[in-house]
């Protein structure tokens, strides 16, 4: 009798666990898309990005404001958009700006562009600009 009341105790926890998976899976499968690929840190990148950047550049394509928009940067040769007023060192970088690149310019950018138009910003540190360039991936997507 004992092993009986046992074995039915093991199946019934067995149920339990199977129908807490299969919550949790259902769960994890009906949230969209794209919560469930972004990071935990996504906040932190955009809080960033607010305090670095937005006062003179956007994320949206096509809203060049004091500075250009960021929208797709990554790949984007320096100085290449249209309808903004870059300096010429920064139309005359030759480069394609990626992760390195645009990491090393926010924490130093004259030794990156010297002549760049960004005064009288000094930088940010290597931390926060990791950061930022996490969100404009995620913001380009």
């Amino acid at each position: 009798m004992e092993a009986q009341m046992q074995a039915r105790r093991q199946r019934s926890s067995r149920a339990w666990l199977r129908a807490i998976g299969t919550g949790a899976l259902t769960l994890f499968l009906s949230l969209p898309l794209s919560l469930a690929q972004q990071p935990a840190s996504d906040d932190a990148a955009q809080q960033a990005f607010n305090n670095s950047c937005r006062t003179c550049h956007s994320m949206k394509e096509g809203d060049n404001r004091l500075g250009p928009n960021l929208n797709k940067i990554v790949g984007r040769k320096a100085g290449a958009l249209p309808n903004d007023n870059y300096s010429s060192s920064m139309k005359e970088a030759g480069f394609i700006w990626d992760q390195d690149k645009l990491t090393r310019f926010m924490v130093k950018p004259d030794e990156v562009v010297s002549g760049h138009k960004m005064q009288p910003y000094g930088g940010i540190s290597a931390e926060e600009a990791a950061k930022v360039v996490a969100y404009l991936q995620a913001a380009s997507q």
